[in-house]
């Protein structure tokens, strides 16, 4: 009896072992693949297309990361959102209106919602670190695509962690590019994905082109982000990264 019980729980120890060694690769892919999407830092100029039923509407913006939480986004086209903007700085984001020339603080529970109308939320397009603070990462799927191996991540939101999402799957390649992203309720149903098209060389980085984000209720209701110019790991002022700069009228770059 006493050599079937060392037995076991050698056995038990071994699948304990292999479970965390697992858990702790998934952290790492996401991580990983985190901050390959940012970089140290890095400044973009892309095209947001809202697309309705009814209407279908573009705006032209540019913005700028550091770290795994500084952003800063301005809009450019059309004139009538011209020098809207959005500054996320820590856990702590700002939504700026030049029309009324103020700068509005978001609380965390804005963070889940549309920014300026379009399926991605505040939280998406500052692509914030929260995924990696609070939620837990288990690899549920590996295949291969194209040469590359992908593997499938399920991640879990820690029990009162400050989120909307109470499940989040991510398929990520192992040179560690994201192509989609399915985001889950509370109540583990799904809600919206986002997937990623046509990867090209951006600064000598492969990187999709192309996002389209789309609710899984409305079929002919999705927001389609296309980057004109990407760069990466270039040196930024922390002053960037402030209300002063929201507010400017002078843009950065």
């Amino acid at each position: 009896m006493r050599r079937i019980a060392g037995a076991s729980l050698i056995i038990f120890l071994m699948f304990c072992s292999k479970l965390q060694a697992a858990d702790t690769e998934a952290l790492v892919l996401v991580q990983k693949a985190f901050d390959y999407w940012r970089g140290m830092s890095s400044y973009s100029e892309f095209s947001m297309t809202i697309h309705r039923p009814d209407f279908e509407r573009t705006m032209v913006l540019k913005g700028w990361t550091k770290g795994r939480s500084d952003a800063l986004f301005f809009v450019l086209q059309p004139p009538k959102d011209a020098g809207n903007g959005s500054l996320k700085k820590g856990k702590d984001m700002w939504s700026y209106n030049p029309k009324i020339n103020r700068a509005i603080k978001l609380p965390p529970s804005m963070m889940s919602q549309s920014w300026m109308g379009s399926d991605f939320s505040n939280d998406d397009l500052a692509k914030t670190d929260s995924i990696l603070q609070d939620y837990d990462h288990r690899i549920i799927a590996r295949e291969m695509m194209d040469g590359h191996q992908v593997y499938t991540v399920e991640s879990i939101a820690r029990e009162d962690a400050p989120v909307v999402w109470g499940k989040q799957v991510l398929r990520i390649r192992d040179d560690f590019i994201l192509l989609s992203e399915k985001f889950f309720d509370e109540d583990m149903e799904l809600v919206k994905q986002m997937t990623a098209e046509d990867l090209v060389t951006f600064a000598e980085r492969i990187f999709p082109k192309t996002w389209i984000m789309r609710r899984v209720d409305e079929a002919d209701r999705f927001t389609r982000l296309e980057y004109q110019y990407l760069e990466f790991d270039l040196e930024i002022e922390d002053r960037v990264f402030t209300l002063a700069s929201l507010k400017s009228k002078k843009r950065l770059r």
